[in-house]
């Protein structure tokens, strides 16, 4: 037990994953170009990005700027190689027919936000020149907060949101992980929606599709409730019957001349697992075919997972040698299987249940 007179360690200062709400936001998703140059680049750049985070925000100290930036699972390996976050995997698509969570290339996410659009495109310009030639950009989303917080559709977005120590305790990632502590971990999708056909439903029927009210934003009994409303499908609870959240930080965005108007989606957790099970909720059913009636006037047409470093960490990544660590990791995989290999493990018995715990979720961290 420690020591209470004893200085414990500060805990690894997270990313801004939970910073306070701000009028536009510009989301980036880019690809990694093949080569080693772009690697070496990409990692150098890790030491920059917030001194210029600074910079840029000191010409406005009151527009709250922030960036948040993380890593798909192959760029992980490409750029950084082992140890690896224990949850950071591709993008799992869910669903089928005209009704999927796709999956779509990006090795990269900057998740900028300030009060004001211009602080957020300085931002942007000059994260990107410091990337000029390594990466190829996939996706840019330029979105604004509309009104009182509401998305595209018309109702309040984000009404749920943990805050302040409630927020760490869903979002940064402590014990369970403990190399990658004060991380999070971040899943993006962009949604376009029929807005025609959206606003041609009575909005007693949107009210049922969303399970809250439009114009008061209050939750509908569960006894009116549809078990396929979006909130009845996004709620996740552990067998205690405690609710798992997740940070949401979601914004509108559009052309009206182009006809398109769509909702950019970002959840951040200390685990993909709540995230990744509000999907198959959505896109698939709870049960099966019991699906998310959002999804007949909503299509993603972009899903990504990144894994997002505690600040400390992302710095560092700079100086990581991932040819090094790959030698490491291999030295330590021989030294395991000639230790597995000795008399005294050999004959180890498997686990009581039978179960060598391959192929699933037994012995992964939980998700608390």
């Amino acid at each position: 037990m420690p020591d209470p007179m004893t200085p414990q360690p500060a805990a690894p200062e997270p990313q801004s994953v939970s910073s306070s709400v701000t009028r536009s936001a510009i989301f980036l998703v880019a690809t990694i170009n093949d080569d080693p140059q772009s690697r070496a680049t990409v990692r150098a750049w890790c030491a920059d990005v917030a001194a210029l985070v600074r910079s840029v925000g000191k010409r406005v100290p009151a527009g709250n700027l922030s960036c948040v930036c993380g890593f798909g699972s192959k760029a992980w390996d490409l750029l950084f190689g082992e140890p690896r976050p224990a949850g950071l995997h591709p993008f799992r698509e869910f669903g089928s027919g005209e009704r999927v969570a796709v999956a779509t290339p990006g090795d990269l996410l900057l998740h900028i936000r300030a009060d004001q659009m211009d602080l957020c495109f300085e931002l942007a310009t000059q994260l990107m020149n410091r990337l000029e030639g390594a990466v190829t950009t996939v996706d840019e989303v330029h979105g604004f907060r509309n009104f009182d917080m509401r998305a595209m559709i018309g109702f309040v977005d984000g009404t749920e949101n943990p805050s302040g120590s409630e927020a760490a305790h869903f979002t940064v990632i402590g014990d369970d992980d403990p190399a990658f502590a004060g991380g999070s971990y971040v899943l993006v999708q962009k949604y376009l929606h029929d807005m025609k056909g959206w606003n041609a439903l009575p909005v007693e029927m949107q009210e049922r599709i969303i399970g809250r009210t439009k114009l008061s934003d209050i939750e509908l009994d569960e006894t009116v409730k549809p078990t396929w409303s979006h909130s009845s499908l996004t709620t996740l609870e552990t067998p205690d019957g405690d609710e798992i959240k997740i940070v949401r930080d979601n914004m509108p965005f559009g052309r009206p001349g182009s006809g398109e108007f769509g909702t950019y989606f970002i959840g951040y957790a200390r685990s993909p697992q709540p995230i990744e099970q509000m999907l198959e909720n959505m896109f698939v059913g709870q049960p099966p075919g019991n699906y998310d009636r959002l999804l007949d006037f909503s299509r993603a047409v972009t899903g990504g997972l990144f894994f997002v470093p505690s600040q400390p960490l992302f710095e560092a990544l700079a100086d990581r040698d991932p040819s090094a660590a790959a030698a490491e990791a291999a030295a330590a995989v021989s030294a395991a299987s000639a230790s597995a290999a000795s008399p005294s493990t050999a004959n180890a018995a498997p686990s009581g249940d039978g179960s060598l715990n391959v192929g699933s979720l037994k012995g992964a961290p939980r998700y608390e």
